[in-house]
């Protein structure tokens, strides 16, 4: 029960991303940035200084300065430490109580801290949609293109962008801004989603295109 410990493993290039089912390219006047629980408690398992931890943060960081300096909103994730096991409900079964109410399980990595313009909602369930306002944020600024970076890949990444899309959302992955408890674990999401919700694309060409 539990987080594992997540040995180091290369990031996906763009030569290693599925062929999506979906046309969709991101637009700058339709698009919101999601910055997926990149809090301390979770990036613990990993190894800082090495792949895929380090690189993904990066490109994180990269793909936040593009959007903060074209307006382009910004929503993080984040969930509170001390749940009640109630509210808690059946992720206490799968993955234990998690989180203390501390700064060193709460507490967004540094390199990533929201500005006070970025909004932050608290996470409650895999999807970042689950009893938050995220959608209604979204509508009200009129983006209907959610592009969603963070951890973990096959688990809320995932959710979150099946539930964007039931929602007539188009998600997309960002493939080197994403980390997960292995490869084959990111590469599975990356399929999944390419075969039945969304897009996956590179830092690199997402940056490009939305130039």
């Amino acid at each position: 029960m539990g987080l594992p410990t997540i040995p180091a493993y290369t990031l996906p290039g763009r030569e290693d991303l599925p062929e999506p089912r979906a046309p969709w390219q991101p637009q700058s006047q339709r698009l919101a940035l999601l910055v997926h629980d990149m809090q301390r408690y979770f990036l613990a398992a990993y190894q800082a200084d090495s792949a895929p931890l380090a690189p993904a943060i990066a490109n994180i960081a990269r793909l936040l300065l593009h959007c903060r300096e074209r307006d382009i909103p910004v929503f993080y994730t984040a969930q509170q430490g001390n749940q009640d096991r109630r509210d808690r409900g059946l992720q206490a079964d799968l993955w234990g109580p998690g989180m203390q109410a501390i700064d060193q399980h709460e507490a967004i990595v540094a390199e990533l801290a929201p500005s006070p313009d970025d909004q932050v909602l608290v996470k409650h369930r895999y999807s970042a949609f689950q009893r938050s306002n995220l959608e209604t944020l979204m509508r009200v600024r009129q983006r209907d293109q959610l592009l969603i970076t963070g951890v973990y890949a096959h688990i809320g990444c995932t959710a979150t962008a099946v539930e964007a899309f039931q929602r007539d959302i188009e998600p997309f992955l960002a493939a080197d801004a994403l980390a997960d408890f292995s490869r084959a674990d990111h590469d599975q999401a990356l399929r999944w989603v390419a075969r039945t919700c969304g897009v996956s694309m590179t830092t690199d060409d997402l940056l490009e295109i939305l130039q």
